[in-house]
């Protein structure tokens, strides 16, 4: 490499692949609906090194957001509350059991999340909260938005397992969508997963045992 290179410039050839292609997603229900909050995850047989990431986990307007955060495993996440009164957030699932105590603002230390699995996220106080931290080792992934699309760029063509979750999958078990192969043209791909409840149900509005349905559906699927 020519020493002349700036760091910086020098960094980015390293890091960025010299082909790349992306991947183009649309997720529906059973139904043919657009399914929002699906996370679709993609691993290969040469995985790339990733360093720790950060993500964000916020609560605005007495609710989780986003509703579903999709991280790799040992990311640390941030709980910040913007709302005006205090919550109380604590999670019972297996992949990861915490309690940030009745708080506004921002607790100085983020969870980290080391072990694969889903996370269903309560609050003390307000029981209709509910929110989705999806941990997976697979080292490219994407959360679905409004209209059930997403988009995964700079992959390395070849081959790929596609894996997909949603929080209404039966038993909250991510679902194999088989194999993918991409070339540096990339690819547009439509994916449906089996649902148990509507697509577009979003983080239940008021009922009192809606933390307690998500939680015990995650905890019978990991026995």
């Amino acid at each position: 490499m020519n020493k002349h290179l700036h760091p910086l410039f020098a960094f980015l050839l390293l890091s960025t692949p010299l082909h790349a292609a992306s991947l183009q997603a649309e997720l529906v229900d059973n139904q043919g609906q657009p399914l929002a909050n699906a996370v679709l995850s993609l691993r290969s047989a040469v995985a790339p090194v990733v360093a720790p990431a950060a993500a964000v986990m916020d609560q605005r307007s007495q609710q989780f957001a986003p509703t579903v955060l999709a991280v790799r495993s040992g990311t640390s996440v941030a709980f910040p509350n913007s709302d005006n009164i205090r919550h109380h957030v604590y999670s019972f699932s297996l992949a990861k059991r915490f309690e940030l105590r009745l708080y506004q603002g921002t607790p100085s230390e983020p969870v980290i999340f080391d072990t694969p699995g889903v996370v269903v996220l309560g609050c003390n106080i307000h029981d209709w909260m509910v929110g989705y931290i999806y941990v997976t080792d697979d080292p490219w992934f994407a959360v679905s938005d409004e209209q059930g699309r997403l988009s995964l760029e700079q992959l390395p063509p070849g081959a790929y397992t596609v894996s997909l979750w949603h929080p209404q999958t039966p038993d909250m078990v991510p679902q194999a969508a088989g194999q993918l192969q991409l070339t540096e043209a990339g690819s547009q791909q439509r994916y449906t997963l089996t649902t148990q409840a509507p697509a577009n149900q979003a983080a239940p509005s008021a009922p009192a045992s809606a933390f307690g349905d998500a939680f015990k559906k995650a905890r019978d699927a990991a026995q």
